[in-house]
């Protein structure tokens, strides 16, 4: 098994869109999918090529709003990945809440299963933490089911730890997302 010092970590870049969407679907194929993610394998299937340039760019190693960061394996697979997004003091988050302060938000956190166990999602979270405070986020915060044992294990690994805040889940009401946050002094 490698450990996440035999991975290369780096921001995406606009010529790896085809890597880039065969990583999401590949992501909408796992067994938790339907708890992680809010889109579907054939939703995402289904978008055109423009799509997946204009999210390389967007979420590139250029952008200041948002960075998808890889794990590239040494064999040069790519192993996982994770999405920072900027949310801007004074906007409302996608579920309609007040951002407080300039935070980032983490989503599309994704490890292949022979890739999980060694470190590596910590590896991709500090990378997506670093980031966050360079463009002068306050803190870093994601959404976990309640019901994602595996993930909010591993978010825990990763230093994050619940605030308390709790959304209804997107696809069923009665079904709650957990906010797991990550702070440092000003």
């Amino acid at each position: 098994m490698s450990t996440s010092h035999d991975y290369v970590i780096r921001a995406i870049r606009p010529d790896d869109w085809p890597r880039v969407k065969q990583l999401r679907l590949d992501a909408l194929r796992d067994p938790v999918a339907h708890l992680a993610f809010l889109e579907s394998y054939d939703d995402a299937e289904a978008r055109a090529d423009a799509f997946w340039q204009d999210r390389a760019v967007g979420s590139g190693e250029r952008s200041t709003t948002a960075r998808q960061l890889i794990a590239e394996a040494p064999d040069g697979q790519w192993a996982g990945s994770v999405t920072v997004l900027i949310e801007e003091a004074g906007t409302k988050d996608w579920a309609g809440y007040l951002v407080e302060r300039r935070q980032g938000h983490v989503v599309g956190v994704f490890v292949r299963p022979e890739h999980r166990g060694n470190g590596l999602v910590k590896a991709l979270f500090d990378a997506g933490v670093e980031w966050a405070r360079e463009q002068g986020a306050r803190r870093v915060r994601l959404l976990v089911h309640e019901d994602n044992a595996r993930a909010q294990g591993a978010y825990r690994k990763a230093g994050f730890v619940p605030s308390g805040v709790c959304v209804p889940f997107f696809r069923d009401e009665a079904q709650n997302e957990l906010e797991f946050v990550l702070e440092w002094p000003s």
